[in-house]
């Protein structure tokens, strides 16, 4: 989500695109709020306000005086640039340009008055079609190079997260309360509800969620919080260091690690991008007078555990906001297969957890295609079929009143 490429009127590619972990947006928000106010850019966007956002590149580039803006002539985000290459079609994808902030989910059309006020170019952006549109052939020559025919090209939902909700294991939710929650887990872990209407009002600006776009025209109302990102990056550290270890192995670790040592908040903003990650878990326990981690069992432990109260903290403002206890959460992607955390979860939030499929995103996918081609009826139909083709772990909560202890401690770390 969010990264894009500019197109010259030749249709050529202007310079790489940019890379949303990069350092090129810091603090461009908070200037961005001296000319706009963030309860202007929310209520028109309902997006989580990150800078990491298409909406802060592109005022980046601006504040670089980048020539780009003025030279292209389109804007295509990431998957929307391989569609274009593939076919030669341009669109943005309804998915991924949700998650611009440059999106208006109530009028259903791009912001373009919210771009007039921050000097950002509308005729960049192209039609949004669907997830699930067929947006035409392979070009002649690409068909050629690969010895194919002409092979039609669908467009899914094009942001993975939009992809791997659509193979939640659940009902179609439709409601205005679903008692079901899901968490896309990896190196990000996207937390939220599915609604058919946008959510927009002080407590979700309060909250700093998010309304971005799904299969069917879906809304994901949803949290964005730093995922397995976190011990990803502390291995990656500690194999610079000599230390090789697998997941499994870490997980194995952080489990006979002692337990509540110290929280962290996932989101803090130092955490989002790579480089020696347990000196950024050393400082920010400093910072909130806690005990620091000194193994790697602990420095694991210490980022299971926060993820898991993390997730409490944003149910609970999920139930605020919709005034419907949710009584599952359905977790899915790659982090699903560390049982460590998924029992966390249970025990962290009070709530039975189900995880799976591991490849729910390579799942929703395909099956979206196969709803455009007919080959599947809609939404419902899918989700049965994920249901009737994976199995799934089933986590009970336990051990109530030492997650409850670690709550109220988070809480008071997390607003430190």
């Amino acid at each position: 989500g969010v990264d894009f490429g500019l197109l010259a009127p030749n249709g050529e590619i202007l310079g790489n695109p940019y890379m949303y972990r990069g350092t090129f947006t810091q603090g461009v928000m908070e200037r961005t709020f001296k000319r706009v106010s963030r309860e202007r850019i929310f209520n028109v966007t309902g997006l989580q306000l990150m800078e990491i956002n298409t909406i802060f590149q592109l005022i980046a580039l601006r504040e670089m005086k980048s020539p780009m803006l003025d030279v292209a002539e389109s804007l295509l985000f990431v998957p929307d640039l391989f569609n274009y290459l593939f076919t030669g079609v341009k669109a943005n994808e309804f998915s991924i340009a949700s998650t611009s902030q440059l999106y208006d989910p109530t009028r259903k059309a791009w912001a373009t008055d919210l771009m007039g006020e921050l000097d950002i170019p509308a005729k960049l952006f192209q039609k949004i079609v669907p997830s699930g549109t067929v947006l035409g052939n392979l070009t002649d020559a690409v068909a050629a190079e690969c010895g194919a025919g002409p092979i039609p090209l669908i467009a899914p939902a094009c942001h993975d997260t939009g992809s791997a909700v659509a193979a939640v294991p659940a009902s179609v939710s439709g409601a205005e309360k679903p008692d079901w929650c899901y968490i896309s887990s990896g190196t990000w872990s996207l937390m939220g509800v599915e609604l058919n209407r946008p959510v927009i009002n002080e407590k979700s600006l309060k909250y700093n969620y998010t309304n971005e776009g799904g299969v069917g025209g879906s809304i994901r109302f949803l949290k964005n919080i730093v995922g397995m990102l976190l011990v990803q990056e502390c291995r990656k550290q500690w194999a610079s260091e000599g230390y090789e270890h697998g997941y499994g192995e870490l997980a194995s670790m952080a489990e006979a690690a002692t337990p509540f040592l110290a929280q962290i908040d996932p989101n803090h903003l130092p955490f989002l991008a790579p480089g020696n990650m347990p000196a950024k878990i050393e400082a920010f326990c400093k910072k909130t007078g806690q005990k620091e981690p000194h193994s790697r069992a602990e420095f694991v432990r210490t980022c299971l555990e926060s993820l898991a109260l993390a997730y409490r903290r944003t149910i609970e403002g999920f139930e605020d906001i919709l005034g419907q206890r949710i009584n599952v959460i359905h977790i899915v992607g790659g982090g699903c297969q560390n049982t460590l955390l998924n029992q966390m979860t249970a025990d962290a939030c009070g709530r039975t957890v189900i995880a799976g499929p591991v490849e729910a995103t390579a799942a929703g996918n395909i099956l979206t295609q196969a709803i455009a081609t007919g080959d599947v009826k809609d939404l419902g139909a899918l989700r049965t079929i994920v249901r009737n083709s994976f199995d799934v772990k089933h986590f009970e909560p336990r051990n109530s009143g030492a997650w409850e202890a670690a709550y109220a401690r988070f809480q008071g770390v997390v607003g430190a």
